[in-house]
């Protein structure tokens, strides 16, 4: 078998869709895997569609997620332009369209908007969904009827000429052998009236002349395989192996649309996701490992996958397991990366002069997405109100009164404590733990509530009051005195 060649080809429309990176990571995958080549085209003849500034997106997605491509517009192999609007510009689609008019397998179209809309539309046989076929029409106008059209400037299209009887069967690695009545197959256009070809053409042409072996796309697609290979079947090509991904939805298994904020793979990093969870995910998505595994790196990823073990069902986008997954990336992150992702969120909330780097160490292992951390920490800039009703935890035996008790010795003892830090602090209080014959927690309980005005918090009493510093803690503490003696 010759070297495996993958492709992602994107349109510059906009942000990622998590789907296009799913495909960009399976193209990535199965070349990586095998030792091959991923190539990166850029699909520009919707020009309509276009976007300014997602050219930029799509190159800084695919080298934030580490997805770097052997080829490309910026990596000359040998096979380019890697822009399909820079490859229409030389003429190279209107010459392959114009070798199937000249073989039989294609014509020119001068059918206008008017006659197009007035064609009924067919039902297939399971009486689903209409499938409006065009009439051929123009296949039966003579060459000079043809030859005048074109020299009086009148408008056209090429159409890739269907066969009406019998069926086409195509194979992918997925679903396996599909069979299609050639009835239901319309007479593709190839080359539209602006003179750019359509993407389902320029598709064919580019993966044939650039050497593509696997075809990697989302199952929306399979309806159009049939076509793409009498294409190739009329120009005598290899017709690569076609590897369709399945659906993914939302929880409520409807299609994943912009409508649900985490569509894309920006949205996901603008919502505190970090890169290398997304991708984790987004492997997952669709394809299980042998063993189960969840947590992988690319590397490992590029070991362990085998497309084979795709599925056909559609994929449901799991945001809570997806936050999981990162709060266990966060747990296992270098804590210099940690902080500096950490900071800006932690600057919203505590604008005092505390050690940002202590509370940071803090939460992360306590969230899950960097978000969490402002309704974890806001306390730290300034007592909450609350209920003396949070003294109560049958657990650690507290209640209103003995919280009460707790609080006035501890303040005593803390007005004396010149070590501050989370050691001297715990050092003192278990000493009045030991002395008392209390339980640690029917001590902390009470003071973790005073000093945080909360009912969890990231982190024990003690090393909040590190934090808070002496003077804050001991305002907390009478605070709550106050609260508790009312």
């Amino acid at each position: 078998m010759s070297k495996v060649r993958t492709r992602f080809a994107p349109s510059p429309t906009g942000r990622m869709h998590v789907g296009n990176l799913r495909t960009a990571l399976y193209a990535y995958l199965i070349a990586k895997h095998e030792g091959g080549d991923f190539m990166l085209r850029i699909e520009d003849t919707d020009q309509e569609r276009f976007v300014d500034g997602a050219l930029e997106i799509i190159y800084h997605t695919l080298e934030e997620t580490g997805l770097i491509h052997d080829e490309g517009p910026d990596k000359d192999g040998g096979v380019g332009p890697y822009v399909q609007s820079e490859r229409n510009a030389s003429g190279l689609y209107l010459q392959y369209a114009k070798q199937l008019i000249d073989q039989g397998d294609a014509y020119y179209c001068f059918c206008d908007k008017e006659r197009l809309d007035s064609l009924k539309s067919k039902v297939s046989e399971d009486g689903g969904t209409e499938i409006v076929v065009y009439d051929k029409h123009c296949l039966g106008l003579g060459k000079e009827e043809v030859e005048a059209n074109l020299a009086a400037g009148k408008p056209y299209v090429i159409r890739f000429n269907m066969p009406t009887e019998g069926t086409t069967t195509f194979h992918d690695e997925i679903y396996g052998d599909i069979s299609v009545p050639n009835e239901e197959l319309d007479d593709l256009i190839l080359i539209k009236s602006d003179g750019y070809p359509t993407y389902n053409f320029a598709n064919v042409i580019d993966d044939h002349l650039m050497g593509i072996t696997h075809v990697v796309r989302g199952n929306e697609y399979l309806s159009s395989a049939p076509k793409y290979n009498k294409i190739y079947e009329a120009f005598g090509w290899e017709v690569p192996v076609y590897v369709h991904c399945p659906l993914i939805t939302d929880e409520n298994h409807k299609k994943l649309s912009k409508r649900c904020g985490h569509s894309s793979y920006e949205d996901l990093i603008d919502q505190g996701f970090v890169k290398e969870a997304v991708v984790n995910y987004v492997a997952l998505l669709g394809w299980c490992p042998s063993d189960n595994q969840e947590i992988f790196s690319l590397e490992e990823l590029v070991k362990a996958f085998d497309y084979r073990h795709m599925s056909k069902s559609p994929a449901v986008f799991d945001i809570v397991k997806l936050k999981w997954m990162n709060g266990e990336y966060l747990k296992a992150m270098d804590f210099d990366r940690f902080y500096g992702m950490a900071e800006p969120y932690i600057k919203e909330v505590v604008t005092k002069p505390y050690d940002l780097r202590k509370i940071a160490s803090l939460v992360k292992t306590r969230i899950e997405i960097f978000p969490d951390i402002r309704e974890q920490i806001d306390f730290f800039e300034e007592l909450p109100e609350y209920d003396t009703t949070m003294y109560c935890h049958k657990k650690m035996k507290t209640n209103e009164e003995n919280s009460l008790e707790v609080l006035k010795d501890v303040l005593d003892i803390l007005k004396g404590q010149d070590d501050f830090s989370n050691d001297g602090l715990f050092a003192a209080l278990k000493g009045y733990v030991d002395e008392k014959g209390y339980k640690t927690g029917f001590v902390m309980w009470p003071v973790r509530t005073a000093v945080s005005g909360k009912q969890n918090t990231p982190g024990g009493a003690t090393e909040i009051m590190e934090i808070l510093g002496k003077e804050e803690s001991l305002a907390r503490i009478r605070k709550g005195i106050e609260l508790l003696s009312k």
